[in-house]
């Protein structure tokens, strides 16, 4: 029998596209436009509204880069359309298909009632169904010019990333302005047969169910009048009744539909871009729920949904109306969709404290599920912070864009670096964006791996990234898919319906343990530094100013700075979204970010600043006191106190034989020779090098990086076969403080200068670069002595250990990874760490020297140069941290990790501070002491086991406290928590391996 599905696809396709769909809209008449171009940022909507318009002709070029016009369109629905649907058709120039990525426009009626959102896939807006005929039409439309900076072959430099550089150019033309009779029954075919010819397409070669379709849709093409589409439309449609009604098998497949919009904080357009962005498919989700009585959406996000109630009240208010439906479904629990990589400790937590509460005070929704489709990877801390924030599910789909490994599975339990298992499910549909396409959904039933033990997964549904959100084409085909033979399954259901339901079915799901490693954009760890050292930065500076005037609150009475502390850390954690801190947005947004980090920066230092002086005593009386923020005490000073300024151990400096340096204390004897390169780090107290034969530390190297695809966002391996040594000094000398020595190199078109400091058995590395290079990727190399096989890098609350070696492919695919503060390597009774004050990204490798040693080499990332989506990253001035500690346990490394990022401050003053809270164990650390966020003055301390062992501490609060309650991160009593007890004024507690626990002190 001979397969003419291709010719009967080739058909359709041309049927559809030449004849169906154009009689979609039968007959139309031009609407009269004005436009009134708004002069720079957006003004407020009703300044829009009230604005005076111009004439403008469809065809006419309008918009500059990043520019708003407001439109006003005026129409008379002919009197012979009574009785007919009417809509108007506004195409602002659409160039593309996919929604979010170009010209966007907002509708709103002349009063300020907002309508719905416009883009490439959704032009139209309602004017009756039916018409009485006669009717006058008015609507506004607030358009925004964003240009089209996404091209995927190939992804090219461009200057339209930033308003400053982007000139004025027009970069639309008005396509169309009408008002159009609407005819559902030709719409109703188009969706008939896309589902008939989608599902067709992907049925076996012998399977009966495709011949069927295949017949059908010949049938009903048959049935088509080409010159009367619309009056033989519904004879077309009776010839696919029969087989659009045919049931699926019980086995089908079974799919949750949940309608999405994973609109991207920042990315190819700028922070405010997002505001108007949300506004609009709000305003469209909420029409389409109107419309559509099955339909669901879920949106993440709590700033998003803040930016709705601060700037768009009108969507706002039918947004909490269509919530209390029950069908606009608030999802997630975070302040944005994060990466979940660099954020700190604390600031990953407080993505769910001010996520959380936000739906919680709004409206009254405890979310239980976290929703992350797009983030880059996911650190291994993560389940434990989830399951402190109340929550306990996870979706992710970002992970099946791994290039080397397939994920084993869809549905799993995941378990954390400190044993916590969370609920997962990634959709097998593999994509954030799905359209309900038919190959789409027979991907999801072919690809899911859990099949024979369970058999449901989660389409997020609608358009994404930029924004769109579902359409009516989608809910339409949904609704064919709800039950049809040779498909999947697909109901509209909640995330927590879909769980529920998963879990229900799948009790006893594997398990993956460890972080969730994405193979692919890797160098996102690197790209954009001066975004990633302002995050580090803010994280340290937000500990500082909780702690010190927490401190000041308990001991002087100083007002605490709610509002002020709230409104910084939303702001930081806004900075998280996975396509501002991973530096993947155009240059709008990281300039943008750098203005932010430092208002944040000196803000933030004023309450410190302020906190501390309330403390010092007198700052007259000729002392000076050293405030210690660290979670660790050092140079006299306790941790989360003060005291006078100690004097700093000596350190001996000579001149090296043969050029350089050698730096001596106590505990280390450093030499550098004449080309600023440490050549050796003798560990005084275990009596052994640091360093391998020949192999010198403080190595600069520069690769060739040009990845296959996504500039920001990658480093393929292949860099590696490209290297350039950075030995040559242009000058080395001594430094200015008596333990340090200067060096400065020339390379390229760029320029570094060093300062290396022996400080108390650490070697500081200061690096500052003036860099101007393109495509090159710039690392620090410390080669070592040290024979491991695996290394730890620190994470949120305890660190990870990963192979140095490529034993495996997927040990080999994590050739760039993730550290916080500190990455350590060591063999049993020896080992070495460096730690950073800004840095992220870097690899280890591990390779057998001729005399039977193994050298082990740790690299860190300091710069890259891609040139998208911001053709000048990086390109500057920037100065980073680092320091080797040779001899270094896992407690040192943490430890000393907290003292390169949190500096001792001196103030003027004669009163020692006491630490508001204490803890007897090193191992333990405290990551936050703060006032309860509820206004009660209670104070709220958080720490985690750091070393991966087991601890038992006192917790001592320096303070009466009336009580002491163990708390989630939301800072709520634990359920089924016996309350400690307060004994001798403090409570004993045990801790798992890495196990974070919360408490909060009465007063």
């Amino acid at each position: 029998m001979h397969d003419d599905r291709e010719l009967v696809e080739s058909r359709l396709k041309r049927v559809l596209d030449e004849r169906i769909r154009p009689a979609v809209y039968p007959v139309s008449v031009p609407l009269e436009v004005a436009v009134w171009h708004a002069p720079g940022e957006p003004v407020p909507v009703a300044e829009g509204l009230a604005a005076s318009p111009s004439p403008i002709a469809v065809g006419a070029e309008w918009g500059a880069p990043w520019a708003t016009c407001w439109f006003t369109v005026k129409g008379t629905v002919p009197a012979e359309w009574a009785g007919r649907t009417v809509e108007a058709i506004l195409d602002l120039g659409f160039d593309q298909n996919m929604p979010g990525f170009q010209c966007e426009g907002l509708v709103y009626l002349p009063d300020g009632t907002p309508v719905k959102g416009l883009n490439p896939r959704n032009q139209w807006v309602r004017v009756g169904a039916p018409v009485a005929g006669g009717e006058r039409v008015e609507l506004r439309i607030e358009a925004a010019a964003n240009p089209v900076i996404l091209d995927y072959h190939p992804f090219l430099p461009t200057t339209l990333g930033d308003k400053e550089t982007a000139g004025s150019a027009p970069q639309y033309r008005l396509a169309r302005m009408d008002l159009a009779v609407f005819d559902e029954t030709v719409w109703q075919l188009v969706i008939d047969l896309e589902v008939a010819g989608e599902l067709m397409m992907e049925l076996p070669a012998d399977s009966g169910r495709r011949w069927e379709l295949m017949r059908a849709i010949g049938r009903a093409l048959d049935a088509v009048d080409l010159q009367d589409v619309n009056g033989t439309a519904a004879t077309a449609r009776a010839e696919l009744t029969g087989v659009l009604a045919a049931p699926a098998t019980p086995s089908a497949h079974r799919i949750s539909a949940v309608g999405h919009a994973h609109i991207d904080s920042a990315w190819l357009w700028p922070l405010r871009e997002t505001v108007r962005k949300v506004a609009r498919t709000a305003s469209n989700m909420t029409a389409l729920l109107a419309d559509e009585p099955e339909f669901v959406f879920a949106m993440s996000q709590a700033q998003q949904w803040a930016w709705i109630k601060e700037h768009r009240p009108e969507v706002w208010a039918k947004v909490t109306k269509a919530v209390a439906g029950g069908r606009f479904v608030p999802t997630g629990g975070m302040w944005v969709e994060s990466d979940t990589n660099m954020p700190g400790s604390e600031a990953m937590a407080r993505q769910f404290v001010h996520g959380k509460r936000f739906f919680i005070d709004e409206f009254g929704v405890d979310n239980e599920e976290v929703w992350l489709p797009d983030t880059f990877g996911f650190a291994a801390g993560l389940p434990q912070i989830i399951k402190a924030a109340g929550s306990k599910r996870l979706l992710t789909q970002k992970i099946s864009w791994s290039r080397t490994n397939s994920f084993p599975h869809h549905t799993f339990l995941w378990e954390g670096l400190d044993g916590t298992r969370i609920f997962t499910h990634f959709p097998p549909v593999d994509t954030y964006n799905c359209s309900m396409s038919g190959k789409e959904i027979a991907h999801a039933a072919r690809n899911f791996k859990d099949k024979g033990v369970a058999r449901h997964s989660l389409a997020p549904t609608g358009w994404g990234d930029g924004g769109g959100g579902t359409t009516r084409e989608m809910v339409a085909k949904a609704a064919r898919l709800r039950d049809l033979e040779g498909s999947a399954t697909v109901t509209w259901e909640t995330p927590a319906a879909f769980f529920a339901k998963a879990e229900a079915e799948y009790p006893h799901p594997p398990v993956w343990v460890g972080e969730l490693y994405l193979e692919l954009h890797r160098a996102t760890l690197t790209s954009q530094a001066k975004t990633k050292q302002g995050n580090r930065r803010s994280e340290s500076l937000l500990r500082e100013a909780e702690l010190w005037a927490a401190t000041a609150a308990v001991r002087t009475g100083a007002p605490y700075p709610y509002e002020r502390l709230d409104r910084i850390w939303k702001t930081v954690l806004l900075h998280q979204f996975h396509d501002i801190l991973p530096g993947s947005s155009i240059a709008w947004v990281h300039r943008e970010a750098e203005q932010t980090y430092a208002a944040v920066a000196a803000e933030l230092t004023e309450i410190i600043a302020g906190a501390q002086r309330a403390l010092a005593g007198d700052g007259s009386a000729g002392g000076r006191l050293v405030f210690n923020a660290a979670p660790h005490a050092r140079n006299g000073v306790p941790a989360g106190g003060a005291a006078p300024a100690a004097t700093a151990p000596g350190v001996r400096r000579s001149e090296r034989d043969g050029g350089g340096f050698v730096l001596e204390d106590d505990l280390l004897r450093v030499e550098i020779d004449g080309r600023g390169l440490i050549v050796s780090a003798y560990d005084r107290a275990a009596g052994r090098e640091s360093l391998p034969p020949g192999q010198p530390a403080n190595l600069l190297q520069l690769h060739q990086d040009f990845p296959n695809m996504w500039d920001a966002w990658d480093v393929d391996e292949f860099y590696r076969n490209t290297v350039v040594d950075l030995t040559e000094a242009d000058e080395v000398t001594a430094g200015d403080a008596p333990g340090s020595v200067r060096i400065t190199r020339s390379f390229g078109a760029s320029r570094v200068g060093q300062v290396l400091t022996l400080t108390g058995g650490r070697i500081d590395i200061r690096t500052e670069v003036d860099w101007h290079e393109t495509e090159k990727f710039l690392k620090l190399a410390f080669p070592l002595d040290v024979r491991a096989e695996r290394y730890a890098s620190e994470s949120q609350y305890g660190h990870v250990h990963r192979a140095t070696h490529t034993n495996t492919s997927w040990e080999a695919a994590k050739f760039e990874a993730c550290n916080h503060k500190f990455v350590h390597l060591e063999e049993p009774g020896w080992g070495v760490a460096v730690v950073t004050d800004s840095t992220y990204g870097h690899d280890v490798t591990r390779a057998v020297r001729e005399d039977g040693g193994t050298t082990t080499t740790l690299r860190v990332s300091l710069l890259r140069a891609p040139r998208f989506p911001d053709p000048e990253t990086d390109q500057g001035r920037h100065t980073f941290t680092h320091a080797l500690l040779p001899g270094a346990t896992i407690g040192d490394a943490v430890r000393e990790g907290w003292f390169v990022n949190l500096p001792e401050r001196e103030v003027p003053g004669d009163a020692e501070v006491a630490p508001l809270v204490t803890v007897d164990d090193d191992a333990v650390v405290i990551t936050a002491v703060k006032l309860a966020d509820d206004g009660s003055g209670d104070v709220v301390v958080r720490f985690h086991e750091s070393r991966g062992g087991r601890a038992r501490t006192r917790v001592r609060p320096g303070f009466a406290a009336t009580g002491v309650a163990v708390t989630d991160l939301l800072e709520r009593p634990l359920d089924g928590t016996t309350a400690p007890e307060l004994t001798d004024g403090s409570v004993a507690v045990s801790l798992r391996p890495f196990e974070l626990v919360t408490l909060r002190f009465g007063r």
